[in-house]
């Protein structure tokens, strides 16, 4: 249970949020503050943010989990997926994005391919984040029950409440500079868990060795290539072609709630340089998430379940002072995880659809008011579906399991976009529909095309495969666009800065 000093500071902490939040209220006066910042921000405060929104609370309690299950290969989602992937967003994607004008990525699918495209992957990522918002309510409410006792709705609907405050008024802009607040404080408690819990267990070399003696179940604990007949979800053939090739970057330039952060930089060389810098600091993510849960399976060995090792940790390492400290670092994470799904959703939903099919030509405050609207409509359901992610194994499961069903197909049409001219918007509509139907049949029926339990690596691989040959022989099949069509939307042609509409 927290002390006095712990609740101070966690108190403290929220109400600063709040306060620093409502602050940039006065600097939201049009739908672009609201969503783009008006184009104003710096590349250091950006690419904290995409850091601290990325890794929240689902690594902090959920790669802790993976960590105490399967040891130390779940660090491959930082250091080998999303490092290169960073890297081919920040040159190549990027700067197309930000001169274009574009406000959502599904903006650019309508514009490289067709309306269809847009709305479908509009409708994809909405409902994604809708049930990642649970998700993430979910996480709040694991360290909340076992360091406070609260019950699980009463912590769940009030971290819906502080957060909801502060993103309806403040839009993106408050999103990303309460994130570099939020990041300054993960970063020292988080540290702060990581040096005091290797310190328990008598260093790492001391650490190995007690884990190695512990059975066969822990023999690969320490592996980050994990071998291809693994009971885990992380073997060496999923990491490479799941996870490298595909899921890390289609969440990196494909992901509203990543790129929209770079969309609001003052300059392209702004939005190019947020995300170099982004992933020079998610080099530390691993040792700062994964670590802890490593240690947990020598101080509470044999936890019923592993998404406890984290508050279990918390509960037992840590003096009175950074227990609070280290539930600030975790509520930071959460609140900058769910503030910016939150910014991004109403920013799908708005320039998506509601813009294009409900109310075209409307002034821009009306806009403006939808979107804000929007924010409270989503927590709203993110508290609904937040006991979804209880029926899987381990929170990380529960999100990777959701991307799976559509990441690979909107990897491929974005990629094939990008880099070939003659993709058609045939191709890219076949290649998404008929893929993202392919990825729901192998979740489905995976215990018959898979042997480990989770597979959703291996399935994001094969629904990028299938999606990006449908995409290729749908477009040679079909007539292809003209120059003029695809001026400023290719990688061999001039960037165009403008904000054509379709």
């Amino acid at each position: 249970m927290l002390t006095g000093i712990d609740y101070f500071i966690v108190i403290a902490y929220i109400i600063g949020m709040l306060l620093l939040g409502l602050y940039f209220k006065k600097f939201v006066n049009s739908s672009e503050d609201y969503f783009l910042g008006g184009k104003s921000l710096p590349f250091w405060a950006i690419g904290m943010s995409i850091v601290v929104s990325d890794i929240g609370a689902l690594d902090f309690v959920g790669v802790s989990g993976q960590a105490y299950r399967y040891g130390i290969s779940v660090g491959n989602f930082d250091w080998v997926g999303s490092v290169p992937a960073m890297l081919l967003a920040a040159f190549i994607f990027i700067p197309y994005f930000w001169r274009g004008g574009m406000y959502t990525i599904p903006e650019y699918l309508g514009r490289r391919y067709n309306q269809k495209v847009r709305t479908i992957a509009s409708v994809t990522w909405i409902l994604f984040f809708a049930l990642d918002l649970g998700v993430l309510f979910w996480a709040s409410a694991v360290l909340l029950n076992v360091l406070m006792g609260w019950p699980i709705w009463i912590s769940i609907i009030s971290t819906a409440g502080v957060v909801g405050l502060y993103t309806y008024f403040g839009g993106i802009t408050a999103v990303i500079m309460t994130d570099v607040v939020q990041f300054i404080i993960m970063f020292i408690g988080g540290f702060a868990l990581v040096f005091l819990s290797l310190y328990e267990v008598g260093g790492w070399d001391n650490m190995v060795e007690k884990i190695s003696t512990m059975g066969p179940e822990y023999r690969n604990h320490f592996d980050i290539i994990q071998p291809q007949d693994t009971k885990s979800p992380f073997p060496w053939t999923g990491i490479l072609f799941g996870l490298t090739f595909v899921m890390a970057n289609a969440y990196m330039i494909g992901n509203q709630s990543i790129v929209q952060r770079c969309l609001t930089a003052k300059n392209e060389w702004h939005a190019k340089a947020s995300m170099i810098f982004g992933s020079a600091l998610k080099m530390f993510i691993p040792i700062l998430v994964l670590f802890p849960g490593l240690m947990a399976v020598v101080v509470h060995p044999g936890l019923a379940d592993g998404d406890q090792a984290l508050p279990m940790m918390i509960k037992s390492i840590l003096p009175p002072g950074l227990v609070g400290l280290m539930f600030a670092a975790f509520f930071a994470g959460l609140m900058s995880s769910v503030d910016s799904l939150l910014n991004s959703t109403a920013t799908l939903f708005t320039k998506d659809i509601y813009e294009p099919f409900i109310r075209k030509g409307a002034d821009d405050n009306h806009y403006l008011k939808v979107g804000q609207i929007t924010t409270l409509v989503l927590l709203v359901i993110g508290v609904a579906t937040s006991p979804i992610s209880s029926d899987f194994p381990g929170i990380y499961v529960a999100i990777q399991t959701f991307m799976s069903y559509f990441q690979g197909p909107i990897f491929a049409i974005l990629l094939l976009g990008i880099f070939w001219k003659r993709t058609t918007e045939w191709g890219g509509l076949s290649a998404l529909v008929i893929g993202i139907g392919f990825a729901i049949f192998l979740n489905v029926f995976k215990e018959r095309f898979f042997t480990i339990e989770d597979p959703f690596l291996y399935i994001s691989w094969w629904s990028f495969l299938l999606g990006f040959i449908i995409n290729v022989t749908v477009s040679l099949l079909t007539k292809k666009h003209t120059e003029e069509q695809l001026e400023g939307l290719v990688f061999s042609s001039k960037i165009l800065v403008k904000n054509k509409k379709l």
